[in-house]
């Protein structure tokens, strides 16, 4: 029987001030993994600051790299899960 879960959608932030969209674990750990990640450059003021990234997703007044395979973040200081809403418009890559 297989015991492992699905990845959720997360936003990761670190001490290095890095913004992170991904899928991965939640975790009380300082280093995490996430798949399909992707960089938040810049978030407009709608967002009303990062958690209305992870409640609404970007517009497209925001900076959102397009998507790693991979990638270990360290110095992580806070992860936050992310709506389904929000995760589909990660995946459009807003970036002016």
């Amino acid at each position: 029987m297989n015991t492992k879960t699905k990845p959720k959608a997360l936003i990761v932030t670190t001490e290095h001030r890095g913004v992170f969209f991904g899928y991965g674990e939640v975790t009380t750990e300082k280093t995490i993994r996430l798949t399909d990640v992707q960089m938040c450059v810049y978030w407009s003021s709608d967002m009303k600051g990062v958690l209305g990234l992870a409640s609404t997703g970007p517009t497209k007044q925001c900076k959102i790299g397009p998507p790693a395979p991979a990638m270990t973040l360290h110095s992580v200081t806070s992860i936050i899960e992310v709506s389904d809403e929000a995760a589909k418009k990660w995946k459009e890559q807003p970036w002016n």
